[in-house]
C-alpha cells in the first residue's frame, strides 16, 4: 500500500510515550498501536486531529504517500 504510517518517528522526534499520547487524544493503546503499525483501513479525522494537536505536527508528518507501480496497473482493470 502506497500510504504508510510513520508515526513512530513522530513520537520519537518529540521524545513522548505512545501510552501518554493516546490517553491525551482519547483513544486505547491497542488502537494507538495499531495505527502506528499500519494495521487500520483509515483513520478519522477528529483523530488525526487531535494527534496533531498533541505532537504539534502536520497529517503529512504522521502519514506518507509513495507511488507504487503494482497500484497503477490496478486502475485500469
Amino acid at each position: 500500500m502506497p500510504v504508510r504510517v510513520t508515526l513512530d518517528l513522530v513520537l520519537a522526534r518529540r521524545q513522548v510515550r505512545a501510552r501518554d499520547v493516546a490517553e491525551q487524544i482519547g483513544i486505547s493503546e491497542t488502537q494507538l498501536s495499531l495505527l502506528r503499525r499500519g494495521h487500520v483501513r483509515g483513520v478519522r479525522f477528529d483523530t488525526l486531529s487531535r494527534l496533531c494537536l498533541v505532537l504539534e505536527c502536520k497529517p503529512a508528518d504522521i502519514l506518507d504517500y509513495e507511488i507504487d507501480s503494482a497500484d497503477l496497473d490496478r486502475d485500469g482493470d
